[in-house]
């Protein structure tokens, strides 16, 4: 029977962004930044492949990941010449990139990454489809529709999603990047990775599921009460009770990289198990 790596058959979805009060933790950025190279690598080395929907801003935690798969390459199975990251570009920050430069990146990360430019309801747009004529000035609401249908096509590409970080102001969309990101997931019945220890929205959201004890942290923000009707049995993620509670408070990366390996690896025997 031919090996197989133990994730190689599953896509992790990877939310991440700043988060405002992290110096209130005693963290500083790089430690998000720490956290999401070692989850994203240890990862690989399973064999799995990861789905990003973010933006191509210089320093950025878009080109953080292309720089680890570039790094790290994934331990795929014989014959799986998947690239090892899936990035969705969203339809605002599609338009506002050069079709020159969008297509030479794709071409760039050929075998290393697939970059899926989607239009404002999510549907592909080829890269031959991309030009540079003017268009509508991008509203407020073009983004929230287009940032949903993004989420909504991660949730659908992906087994499972890991979220840490986030701001909780100053975001485009309906709401926070990171809640709208975990409450797809939810709605979605997908396992969901919450690592609250690190700040910011993914903090607030343990809060509200009761993950974290009280009261309440950080500062209203849009669709915040909407967290409040699940609960740890909703994460659906393969672990116990008090392994959530214990990931939704750790700041020790190794621990947190540790606990969503167990998840996985437990989802994925069971599966095996009723196969």
């Amino acid at each position: 029977m031919t090996y197989q790596e133990p994730l190689s058959q599953k896509t992790v979805a990877i939310a991440i962004s700043e988060s405002a009060d992290m110096g209130a933790l005693g963290l500083a950025p790089e430690h998000l930044r720490d956290a999401m190279a070692e989850i994203a690598r240890h990862l690989l080395a399973m064999g799995a492949r990861l789905v990003y929907g973010g933006d191509l801003r210089a320093n950025g935690f878009t080109e953080l990941l292309f720089e680890l798969v570039a790094r790290h390459r994934r331990d795929a199975d014989v014959g799986d010449a998947r690239p090892a990251v899936i990035n969705y570009l969203a339809w605002p920050i599609v338009t506002s990139k050069p079709s020159a430069e969008l297509r030479g990146l794709a071409d760039e990360l050929a075998g290393l990454a697939e970059l899926h430019f989607l239009d404002q309801q999510g549907a592909d747009l080829p890269p031959v489809t991309l030009d540079d004529t003017p268009g509508r000035v991008v509203t407020d609401a073009d983004w929230a529709e287009a940032l949903t249908a993004m989420r909504a096509v991660l949730t659908r590409v992906s087994d499972a999603r890991v979220v840490l970080g986030g701001r909780t102001e100053g975001y485009k969309g309906r709401m926070p990047g990171i809640a709208e990101e975990a409450l797809t997931a939810l709605e979605a019945s997908q396992p969901l990775y919450l690592l609250g220890g690190f700040g910011g929205c993914a903090r607030d959201i343990a809060v509200e599921m009761a993950l974290l004890p009280g009261p309440r942290i950080g500062a209203a923000w849009a669709e915040r009460q909407a967290f409040q009707k699940f609960n740890e049995a909703s994460l659906r993620n393969g672990l116990t009770a008090v392994e959530n509670a214990t990931l939704a408070k750790t700041v020790h990366v190794d621990e947190a990289v540790a606990l969503i390996l167990r998840g996985l690896l437990r989802l994925a025997k069971s599966v095996a198990g009723t196969a």
